[in-house]
């Protein structure tokens, strides 16, 4: 196993466009670190600079101790599985999991112990003898991780590895990625453009935007305190609700569409009477009743969705539609009995309301 490093990274293309724009990034030995971000953000391009798929502009690739700019992906000792699997069709799952350790001229008897190895380790034992069409995509799945791990690399690389599968079967691969991380201690780095994968998977996420990296930090601190408006939107389904704000004078509250909300002190800091971005998580408002305390925000509701466990909430804060309203999306537990046009109150806490500067960056209290 090995780490492996990205220092002051660029790729470049021939046309000009810039896939990655000063990446230094760090992932240790044994953890599962993802790259999401929307398309074209450059997470797969940062996952093939690894692979030597492709070569950088500039800065430096290291894999454990070793600078690996100038060597063949064959030198590299890294897996990569793809999003299509890449399995040889008319070779069994035996002959496909065998071809890297026969292009490698590994001896016969080190060949079926590690091919019987994987196997056991994916639950793939009865199906050696088959082709990669007799399979269910859950099951190519999993011959392909496994053609990877036989190789024992120092770095296994998954692109997108669950995007062709239904919904009810990523749940499952998922999970059983997961485990095999865990079992295996293999340092692996997942691409997704999936956050639900990137917040379940990952020891650590980094989310890149236009090629550069705008995080990098554990599942639960990304989601609580995001660097920046871009990561805020992002992360979270639905998303953080982000909506222009001005800050009180004495730097106490912000008032949002002519209504005020309480914020932590000296959370504003120098932005005091400026107006910046503010933004809550969904599940941060509560309906307000009589008892409760501090300050209440007036909404009317437009659209509700029950999915069961919650209820997501759709609603434009004030009682009458104005220019410049404010629309949230409220997530409160179980099944709220909401109607179309409900005015309603609006109670958050202030430490839940989070600032952003004219730039994005997140202000720290």
């Amino acid at each position: 196993m090995a780490h492996v490093e990205f220092e002051h990274v660029d790729k470049v293309y021939p046309d000009g466009t810039r896939a990655i724009a000063d990446c230094s990034l760090r992932v240790e030995d044994g953890e599962l670190m993802v790259f999401v971000g929307p398309s074209g953000c450059g997470k797969s391009t940062l996952l093939r600079l690894l692979a030597g798929l492709e070569a950088l502009t500039s800065g430096i690739v290291r894999i454990g101790d070793r600078a690996v700019n100038d060597l063949p992906p064959q030198e590299r000792n890294v897996a990569m599985v793809f999003q299509d699997y890449a399995l040889y069709p008319f070779l069994s799952v035996r002959r496909n999991l065998e071809f890297p350790l026969r292009m490698r001229k590994l001896p016969p008897g080190e060949m079926r112990r590690r091919v019987q190895w994987a196997a056991d380790l994916l639950d793939i034992g009865p199906l050696l003898d088959r082709l990669p069409k007799q399979l269910s995509g859950g099951q190519r799945q999993r011959v392909a991780m496994g053609r990877a791990l036989v190789r024992e690399p120092s770095v296994f690389l998954l692109d997108e590895p669950l995007s062709n599968l239904d919904a009810k079967l990523r749940v499952q691969v998922r999970a059983e990625i997961g485990e095999l991380q865990r079992r295996t201690g293999t340092t692996m780095i997942y691409v997704t453009h999936d956050q639900v994968e990137a917040m379940t998977l990952g020891d650590r996420v980094a989310v890149l935007h236009q090629g550069r990296l705008q995080q990098v930090a554990p599942p639960r601190a990304l989601y609580d305190r995001p660097a920046n408006v871009f990561v805020a939107g992002f992360i979270g389904n639905p998303p953080m609700n982000l909506f222009p704000a001005r800050v009180s004078d004495d730097g106490a509250s912000v008032v949002v569409a002519g209504q005020v909300l309480a914020i932590s002190p000296g959370l504003a800091g120098a932005k005091r009477g400026k107006t910046i971005t503010a933004g809550a998580r969904p599940e941060a408002f509560q309906l307000a009743t009589k008892e409760t305390t501090g300050s209440c925000v007036p909404a009317v509701v437009e659209h509700v969705e029950y999915l069961g466990h919650e209820t997501l909430a759709h609603v434009r804060v004030g009682q009458e539609r104005a220019e410049g309203e404010t629309h949230l999306v409220v997530r409160l537990p179980g099944m709220h009995p909401l109607a179309i046009g409900e005015a309603i109150r609006l109670h958050v806490t202030a430490p839940n309301v989070h600032l952003f500067a004219e730039g994005g960056e997140a202000l720290a209290g």
